[in-house]
């Protein structure tokens, strides 16, 4: 057995996994391209998309050129950057009857990424992932203009863990002028981040269906970690009848518990003791739960009482909700989601469990 494989069959506390094969090599603190003239803009129509087209530029990319890294690279790994060429390259890999299994990403690639990328190579022949800083899901005060991209380490490590192509189109490519066309899934997206960042989901959903249509995979592997955005893209693919199964993979967290994502770059060392509490109320939240505790009311008492014992963190939500619908559940007495969300000094987290009763634990 692989040493992956060792990790992934390795189920450990929180419901999810906590991988040592990867050293990635992350700093604590990101090291970012200068913000970028107008990104402050919300992209929730073809206008300011439109105007980000301009805007941003290469440095959306952090790398002068992708051609520079394609003549650095020595092993086999593609890297795609336009539309027409990857529709081409994914026409020509289904001709010869080879399965494509895609990991999108936003880049700034750390293990819970890398994670995903090898487990995806059960469900494919080729293994392809995408990054794409998406605008249209950035509302007009949050970070798209210091979101960390570092494109050329991120190829590197795709490739350490067999990525066959890396598509990294530019924002013209994903949005060209006169864009106009949005999905919208409704229901799934209203509670959570729904309610705090308005618009956000439909330029996910925009997005992801595009790279569905241009990277045509017959698999596509998320994280749960975005809990949220799992439900909205299957609701997505059922209502479209796409052609395409959706895979949910375990949270991947640090060895102290802390959800691995690419926004922990932004913590200082304080900072990320106090994220800390996130992880922490979700594991208190089940202690309570096999104890035999079902009214949500107490078990959300707890929660918050786990948040906030201290300063620097302010809760943005706390809630249980059915894992399909996400509507609230008034009792845990059957799987039911924990979903948290706070803000870290100025940095927004998310994470989440699935409480299981005692019967079912």
């Amino acid at each position: 057995m692989s040493r992956l494989s060792l990790i992934l069959s390795r189920e450990r506390a929180f419901g999810s996994y906590r991988p040592k094969a990867f050293d990635v090599s992350v700093p604590r603190r990101a090291t970012v391209t200068p913000p970028l003239k107008g990104a402050g803009r919300s992209c929730q129509t073809g206008r300011s998309v439109r105007m980000e087209l301009t805007d941003v530029g290469e440095g959306s990319r952090g790398v002068a050129s992708l051609r520079d890294i394609w003549n650095k690279r020595k092993d086999d790994m593609r890297i795609i950057e336009h539309a027409s060429e990857m529709q081409q390259q994914a026409d020509k890999w289904r001709r010869e009857g080879k399965r494509i299994a895609f990991v999108p990403t936003m880049g700034y690639l750390h293990a819970g990424h890398l994670t995903l990328m090898q487990a995806a190579r059960q469900y494919g022949d080729v293994v392809i992932m995408s990054i794409f800083v998406n605008p249209a899901q950035f509302g007009p005060n949050e970070d798209f203009a210091r979101y960390p991209r570092d494109i050329e380490r991120d190829v590197r490590l795709a490739s350490e863990v067999g990525v066959e192509a890396a598509f990294i189109p530019r924002v013209e490519e994903i949005y060209p002028s006169g864009f106009q066309t949005y999905v919208d899934v409704t229901d799934v997206t209203t509670p959570l981040c729904g309610r705090s960042r308005p618009g956000h989901f439909r330029g996910v959903t925009t997005v992801v269906a595009k790279l569905f249509n241009l990277v045509k995979p017959h698999t596509a592997v998320f994280g749960q970690k975005d809990y949220q955005q799992l439900v909205t893209i299957k609701r997505m693919v059922t209502d479209l009848n796409m052609d395409t199964e959706i895979v949910g993979h375990p949270i991947v967290r640090e060895t102290d518990g802390l959800a691995m994502s690419s926004r922990n770059s932004y913590l200082d060392a304080s900072q990320r003791r106090t994220a800390l509490r996130l992880s922490r109320s979700l594991e208190a939240a089940q202690h309570l739960v096999e104890e035999g505790e079902q009214r949500s009311d107490i078990i959300l008492e707890r929660v918050r009482e786990t948040l906030e014992a201290g300063d620097g963190l302010r809760v943005d939500y706390a809630e249980l909700c059915h894992p399909e619908t996400l509507e609230k559940a008034p009792k845990v007495n059957g799987p039911t989601l924990l979903a948290l969300a706070a803000y870290v000094g100025s940095t927004r987290l998310i994470d989440n469990r699935l409480l299981l009763p005692k019967t079912l634990s």
